[in-house]
């Protein structure tokens, strides 16, 4: 089988010579369709360089990336633009909805710029917003509902046109405890039910735990990774501090 996305030797260095700092170094890694995936570390170790190179926000310094099996190197910009908006889904701690539309036309933003028929949008508003259970919001605006309301609509946003990979970074990191576990048993449900692949940075490990596999990164490097498997999430929450506590992250302030 064919990886969703694949890393192959991926550097990312910042700065000139002189004054040089190595984000990334010699990242490899592979992620397959209806994975659940996590990326963890200590403060500063790329987490979210690696998100962010991964998924053409920004572009590695060396080093290959392909996703659906097309290399990004060799797309210009305009086939990058909408290579991101048709294959890809992103969800970000600050939710980034337009305060001027709509929850429900928010969600279907991406559907809209392709100029999808109609009634394929409908439908897909009406499962995706079960799915997430903001149904009931679907004509008010952003400024209207909570936090967690805005990441779900978010997350509808991110996976209504069935994309390669979803990309998350921190989706958790700005909602109260009840918030971020419905939108993570939401996402998990998705992974679970959908088959979508998802890619999530996160420093909490509560939220990890609802990852299938998690790659731990320290000073631009993989560190090791682990998988779910059989292990019940209580299990799984455990086998995640271990680790954390030998990256000498500080435990009390990851959960």
């Amino acid at each position: 089988m064919e990886p969703v996305l694949e890393a192959k030797h991926v550097r990312k260095v910042y700065g000139s010579k002189g004054n040089v700092y190595t984000a990334l170094s010699n990242i490899s890694l592979e992620i397959y369709e209806g994975e659940f995936v996590g990326i963890m570390g200590p403060s500063g170790a790329g987490k979210s360089t690696l998100l962010n190179v991964l998924s053409t926000i920004d572009n590695p310094t060396s080093g290959e990336v392909k996703i659906a099996g097309h290399d990004l190197e060799e797309m210009n910009e305009q086939e990058m633009s909408l290579f991101r908006r048709e294959q890809l889904g992103f969800i970000f701690q600050d939710y980034n909805l337009l305060d001027t539309l709509s929850i429900r036309e928010n969600i279907i933003l991406p559907l809209a710029l392709e100029k999808r028929p109609v009634a394929e949008i409908e439908a897909a508003v009406e499962r995706i917003s079960a799915v997430f259970s903001i149904h009931s919001i679907l004509d008010k605006y952003p400024t209207e509902v909570s936090g967690g309301q805005k990441q779900r609509t978010a997350a509808s946003r991110a996976i209504i046109a069935n994309p390669h990979l979803i990309f998350a970074d921190e989706p958790t990191g700005a909602l109260d405890s009840k918030s971020a576990a419905d939108l993570l048993e939401s996402l998990q449900d998705l992974n679970e039910n959908e088959k979508a692949t998802i890619l999530m940075v996160t420093h909490d490990a509560f939220a990890a735990s609802f990852c299938k596999r998690i790659l731990f990164i320290t000073d631009g490097e993989i560190y090791t990774e682990i998988y779910r498997g059989s292990k019940s999430r209580k299990e799984f929450f455990q086998k995640i501090l271990d680790i954390l506590a030998k990256l000498g992250g500080n435990v009390n302030d990851i959960i």
